[in-house]
Formats: C-alpha cells, structure tokens, sequence
C-alpha cells in the first residue's frame, strides 16, 4: 500500500466532517442556488452576483464602493472586478466621489434600470418556485440563521 494512503484522515472524521460541518453545506447550498438563479438569469446576461450588485445599487445616491463591498461581502477588489463588465455594457458608471476623489462611487444607469426591471420579474418567479419546494418555515429559518451569521 502507498503511504500515502495510510497518511489519510480518519474516515469517521472525513464522515463527521461532511455531516456536520455548516462551512461545507453553505457552501454545497450556495453553489446550487448560484446555478439555479443564474440560469434563470441568464437570458439578461446577467449572472446572481451582478444581479445582486445591481439591486444594491438601486438607490438615489450612488454607494461608495467600499460600503457596497462590505454590503456583498465581497472584497474591494473583487467588486471593482465585478463592476467592469457590467460598466462596459452602460448597466453602471464608475464615478469619483465629491467628498474623496480617491474613492469611487458606483450608479445603475437607466439601461441598467430598465434591464432589471425585466431581470426582477425573473427572479420573482424563480424565488417563489424555490420556497415552494421548502415549507415556509424552513424558509424563514434558512434566512433567520443566515443573518445571524452576519
């Protein structure tokens, strides 16, 4: 036998691991959601995440963009990577802000807007044939744990 495999890990722990672990079945569960909804948005050209950063950016004033990262729980970096794409189809600007030239704001556009109001309708229909596929209160839980993780 290879020594290598005498090195592995318990099985009762790789076992205990895979039944227990919340890091691993977020994981395993963000990961189907993410295929589900960004399927259902694809016909936008729009994957869950941008979809997401564009509902974030809903709003009157444009968010700096170290605050929607902390909102998304993204890195800056990770956003401003986000960001580009979505910015080279006219969805969003990348804007300086007045108060510090050196941070930069970011604003849906009105293609942008226009695009999710069809994407939201989508989603709409999506969201309720998943809790349709869950009890309300396993629903209820899901999103009551998940804040507390927050």
């Amino acid at each position: 036998m290879p020594d290598a495999i005498l090195d592995l890990l318990p099985r009762e722990t790789v076992l205990h691991i895979r039944d227990t672990c919340l890091c691993l079945a977020t994981q395993r569960a963000a990961r189907r959601l993410a295929r589900r909804f960004d399927a259902a948005l694809r016909p936008f050209g729009l994957t869950n995440g941008q979809f997401s950063l564009m509902v974030a950016l809903n709003q009157p004033e444009p968010p700096p963009l170290g605050r929607l990262a902390l909102f998304l729980g993204m890195e800056p970096s990770t956003l401003t990577a986000a960001v580009k794409p979505l910015a080279r189809r006219g969805l969003l600007t990348v804007e300086a802000d007045p108060d510090d030239r050196r941070s930069r704001r970011l604003r849906i556009t009105p293609d942008g807007v226009a695009l999710m109001r069809k994407a939201v309708e989508v989603w709409r229909s999506e969201h309720a044939a998943l809790e349709a596929e869950m009890s309300e209160e396993v629903a209820d839980a899901l999103r009551q744990g998940l804040a507390e993780l927050a």
